[in-house]
């Protein structure tokens, strides 16, 4: 029925949501779907996982790991991330090739999907690095003297004690910064990721249909970050501490 009614608006009011009656695009919209979660929990992963190591980084004693940190994060902050994809895709992935499974001799090591994944992780990475950062300086030094008084290592007072507070203050400077990455992993259309943008501009050249498609897209991006902004905020509210994160 629904699919009827769509095929009858395109009808008579001349509106083409291709997607609700055209198996075809129907199937190639939901697959973007798909590629564009899963590339955003990938990254939603690999870039906390980045900042939280990055910064433990900077609190090192030794100068070598403070200054490779703070080069990668002043590397990525500072150049446009189409860029970096671009650098990662075509320059890396050029010279990275195996010499097995190809008519050429060659096939690339990693795909699209995974040089998006490093690209975008990396990027978010380093807004993530000094988000913690931020984060671990807010941490009354009392309580990280405390931990030391009582036994624990440096590394075992930054997993036990220092993260985990830091974390709750991070949280909504974190969660802005997840956000923007989930919206920028439209970037991945420019290497063929086939994620809902790569999706919509398929259907759109087939069914010349993109006024429509657009606001469609417009819509399912506005549904997904909706419930990652709802996840976030509940995942906030539960870990509040009164005096740490207001």
């Amino acid at each position: 029925m629904i699919a009827d009614w769509f095929r009858q608006l395109y009808d008579t009011r001349g509106l083409n949501f291709s997607v609700f009656y055209d198996r075809v695009d129907a199937v190639t919209y939901l697959k973007g779907i798909q590629v564009s979660l899963e590339l955003s929990v990938a990254c939603i992963v690999l870039s906390v996982l980045i900042g939280i190591v990055g910064a433990f980084l900077q609190r090192s004693r030794l100068a070598a790991p403070r200054w490779l940190v703070a080069a990668y994060v002043n590397f990525f902050r500072n150049t446009p991330p189409l860029a970096q994809l671009y650098f990662f895709y075509f320059g890396l992935g050029s010279l990275l090739v195996s010499s097995a499974g190809s008519a050429a001799g060659q096939e690339p090591l990693l795909d699209n999907f995974a040089w998006a994944v490093i690209s975008m992780s990396l990027f978010a990475g380093a807004f993530n690095t000094e988000i913690f950062r931020s984060g671990i300086e807010a941490v009354p030094r009392a309580t990280v003297e405390a931990a030391e008084a009582l036994g624990y290592s440096p590394f075992k007072a930054y997993v036990h004690v220092v993260l985990p507070l830091a974390l709750r203050i991070s949280l909504p400077a974190l969660n802005n910064n997840l956000v923007t990455m989930v919206k920028g992993t439209t970037l991945a259309y420019a290497i063929g990721v086939p994620e809902l943008l790569t999706a919509s501009s398929t259907i759109w050249g087939a069914s010349v249909n993109i006024p429509e498609m657009m606001a469609l897209l417009m819509v399912t991006f506005l549904a997904i970050v909706g419930a990652l902004v709802f996840i976030l905020h509940c995942l906030e509210r539960a870990l509040r501490i009164p005096g740490y994160n207001r």
